[in-house]
């Protein structure tokens, strides 16, 4: 009888435990929802908006999905980057730990919307500036203590990063006048708060919108100078082929020629 007992407590400790980290993982969602909007805002100087966070301790694993940055003052658009879903994989103990370790992190299908000149100020540099500036600082580079002297904040390890699917919607001005819209490559990043120090949540927001803007402006700038160079022929045709022309287009084209290399 006295085993029978035992085992009822045991089991019935066993249940209060999973609806336990059931509900932890749950109020983690919304703690990470809350902390998403609170700190990004103060890194981007801009809005960031998140429809749901999951999170499922049993499982490992967390979800975010609908999360959007805005754009920065001086820029039309309402969004900069948009995230439709992102997966999350990582160690459910390490969760009780001081650092988080996250095997992996994949961002499916991003929108960046782009406005300005990808060899001069757009609004993703503007947001990396504000990401690199005081204000961000102060979010990322939190005391190490509470008042009450207990650790605030954990620290994070990404073994691996990968951004798919990318697409980069853009207003080119200039010589090219045009909106296009070009695929990024993939962007995968490894490594990232390796060794007991571990990265903020802050650092890392950082890192990945660093990634995005090379790439983006990498992208864009290549596309941007392809385009140019047609219009430049075709201007150079064009110009050739006008009968009634001055010494000036002479001058014109090797202006032209000098600007694409030609």
């Amino acid at each position: 009888m006295k085993i029978k007992i035992a085992l009822s407590i045991l089991l019935g400790l066993v249940i209060l435990g999973v609806i336990a980290l059931l509900i932890v993982g749950a109020r983690l969602g919304d703690i990470a929802k809350a902390a998403m909007e609170t700190v990004g805002p103060k890194i981007t100087q801009t809005t960031l908006t998140v429809d749901h966070v999951s999170v499922s301790l049993l499982a490992g694993s967390a979800g975010v999905k609908g999360l959007v940055v805005g754009n920065p003052q001086g820029y039309q658009a309402a969004q900069s980057i948009s995230v439709g879903s992102a997966s999350v994989s990582l160690e459910p103990r390490s969760v009780l730990g001081d650092k988080i370790v996250i095997h992996a992190i994949e961002i499916q299908a991003p929108e960046i919307t782009f406005e300005g000149n990808p060899f001069g100020e757009n609004n993703l540099t503007k947001i990396m500036a504000n990401a690199n500036g005081p204000g961000a600082a102060s979010a990322t580079n939190a005391p190490a203590t509470s008042p009450a002297g207990k650790k605030a904040g954990k620290k994070l390890e990404v073994d691996d990063l990968l951004i798919s699917g990318a697409k980069v919607h853009a207003h080119l001005t200039g010589l090219v006048n045009q909106e296009i819209t070009v695929p990024l490559p993939d962007i995968h990043m490894t490594d990232l708060g390796k060794g007991p120090d571990g990265i903020t949540a802050g650092e890392l927001t950082q890192k990945v919108l660093g990634a995005i803007t090379t790439q983006t402006i990498k992208t864009l700038g290549t596309t941007a100078t392809d385009l140019a160079k047609g219009v430049a022929k075709d201007l150079k045709g064009a110009l050739l082929n006008t009968t009634n022309v001055t010494g000036g287009v002479d001058k014109l084209k090797k202006g032209l020629g000098g600007l694409f290399n030609k």
